[in-house]
């Protein structure tokens, strides 16, 4: 009798369309706060208070919007990246998360360890926390079955000459260096007359190939991607049951492990914790460890 197999993979065309994850970035004034707010049902985090005035809330809220602005918090990355695990497992009827600007945040964690650690910092140490939490927020936005709007600056982007000189090459977004290999999509909007463009610097989606263009509206985006997928109705994540952490509880201290196996199990699923990963990711492995480990009959 041929052994069971352990491998856990589906078949791919069961898997389906996610929605958009895109980083943005520009000059003021090029439209990407007020396109962003196009997008259906936003969750607007606010970490600069640009979006207070009364036009830009007059749209949230005929859009079905919700405001989430500094003194609610936005500035916190605990607070923010509560808020989104809130987002991914809670129902809801928001169907898109902005974040404008994600350099306020980024940038301000930075600032604040430069001002802990003082004449300590050195190396990039102040950094280090605000990487951290922003792979965390990563994480969860690649979770949240909702369409994703990150909203940077722009800065000076710098490279070397043929003579091995430090000269400005161009513009590009200013927050956590890797954000755009994390996302979808990432795109430099410009003004051109009456005119809103979007250029892709970077991109995973056929939809959008590197280095092309297209107009900066929601409808135009829409129609790219799909529609039917940016619109529909976010679903939620269920959690490990008590049930299931208790198992894996149970078999951490009765099964001897190979080092660092919860560690790879952990980073597989990217989360932080137990507590964090789904029931149906969780049950996945659940199986898998009883037919590795022999624990009993697997239901």
């Amino acid at each position: 009798m041929a052994a069971k197999s352990k491998l856990l993979a589906v078949d791919p065309k069961s898997a389906e369309p996610a929605k958009p994850k895109i980083l943005i970035y520009g000059k003021p004034g090029v439209g990407k706060t007020f396109t962003s707010l196009d997008f259906p049902n936003c969750f607007y985090v606010d970490t600069e208070r640009g979006a207070a005035l009364g036009h830009y809330t007059d749209k949230l809220k005929s859009s079905g919007g919700a405001y989430f602005g500094p003194d609610q918090g936005s500035l916190d990355f605990t607070t923010l990246i509560g808020q989104i695990q809130a987002l991914a497992t809670e129902q809801h009827d928001y169907k898109t998360i902005v974040i404008d600007s994600i350099s306020k945040i980024y940038n301000t964690a930075i600032q604040d360890e430069q001002e802990r650690l003082g004449d300590k910092d050195a190396f990039g140490a102040s950094k280090k926390p605000a990487i951290a939490y922003m792979r965390k927020l990563v994480n969860w936005l690649s979770r949240v079955d909702m369409n994703v709007i990150l909203i940077s600056h722009e800065k000076k982007e710098w490279g070397t000459d043929s003579r091995g000189q430090q000269v400005e090459i161009g513009q590009t977004f200013d927050a956590w260096e890797k954000l755009e290999y994390e996302l979808d999509l990432c795109l430099n909007i410009v003004k051109t007359g009456p005119s809103r463009i979007a250029k892709v610097r970077k991109s995973r989606l056929q939809e959008f190939p590197d280095l092309s263009n297209f107009p900066w509206s929601y409808d135009d985006f829409a129609t790219k991607y799909g529609k039917a997928i940016i619109e529909k109705k976010s679903k939620t994540i269920e959690l490990a049951s008590a049930d299931q952490l208790a198992f894996i509880k149970h078999v951490f201290s009765t099964v001897k492990l190979p080092d660092g196996q919860e560690e790879k199990w952990l980073k597989a699923a990217q989360v932080d914790d137990w507590e964090e990963m789904s029931q149906e990711t969780l049950g996945s492995l659940i199986l898998h460890i009883k037919k590795s480990y022999n624990l009993g009959e697997v239901k």
